[in-house]
């Protein structure tokens, strides 16, 4: 008898009942579908919290007293940030500013043409850096542009909203920097009603989850300058690959007079 049950046993195992295996691959489907959809409802809330968090702590109002700085970096985006970094040059809240992410078409001349009671503040103290072509390429010519001069504390300019993930990239660039934040608020986003506003929240959204891609980056990633995740979010490298010797209107306008003359 106890050979004759060992032998329905192992018959069992080699030939098991279509319904139960049926029924266990259904018990387990269940059972994933039921742990997929925790685990989505867990990140949403944490998503969603950090959102919150994120879009709360995004300033309204300009700060009234603004500490000096060694130097002072405005990233580009907006007339409004580079007028306002310009005039806290003028105000002596440090000693240089340099214009990041500047177009490769827009010139000194120009920029003295939007800003005419500053034309010598841009002659004398004002650097344009060209190569930036995101934040975190603002973040690597800065730092080299810090390290150029041997600045140790920076007044760092962009508008409200862009302001954590600035900081965040330029912390990640420069962790021996102090930095200082000062963020350009302006009519066209309402960042004060950001609960209510559907043109502010496809603002601050993406921008809420470039920063938590930023933050995360920078735990896995020791520097921006060899990152490759940098590329593959941005998709392109954050700095040109050409030196900033060939970059702007004026260099391409010697470049060409150069060539010119070589010709002739």
């Amino acid at each position: 008898m106890i050979g004759t049950r060992h032998e329905e046993l192992a018959y069992a195992a080699r030939n098991p009942n279509p319904a139960a295996v049926a029924a266990r691959r259904v018990s387990l489907a269940r059972v994933a579908f039921w742990a997929a959809l925790v685990l989505s409802t867990a990140a949403l809330v944490v998503f969603g919290c950090g959102y919150l968090r994120f879009a709360s702590g995004i300033v309204s109002r300009e700060p009234v007293a603004v500490p000096r700085t060694d130097a002072i970096v405005v990233v580009t985006g907006g007339s409004q940030r580079v007028g306002d970094a310009i005039g806290l040059l003028g105000a002596e809240r440090g000693s240089r500013l340099l214009i990041s992410g500047v177009n490769e078409k827009t010139s000194r001349e120009e920029l003295a043409k939007l800003n005419p009671s500053s034309r010598e503040l841009l002659a004398c103290c004002v650097d344009l850096d060209y190569r930036a072509r995101n934040t975190i390429g603002n973040a690597i010519e800065a730092r080299r542009w810090v390290r150029s001069h041997g600045f140790r504390s920076l007044l760092v300019v962009t508008s409200n909203y862009h302001m954590p993930r600035t900081i965040a990239e330029f912390a990640h660039a420069m962790p021996g920097i102090r930095l200082v934040p000062h963020p350009v608020v302006t009519d066209q986003i309402d960042t004060a009603g950001w609960w209510n506003r559907w043109s502010t929240v496809k603002v601050l959204m993406p921008e809420y989850a470039k920063y938590l891609a930023a933050r995360l980056r920078s735990i896995v990633e020791s520097d921006p300058e060899t990152s490759r995740l940098s590329v593959i979010i941005g998709g392109r490298k954050p700095v040109s690959s050409k030196p900033a010797e060939q970059m702007g209107p004026e260099q391409e306008r010697r470049s060409q007079l150069k060539n010119g003359g070589q010709d002739g």
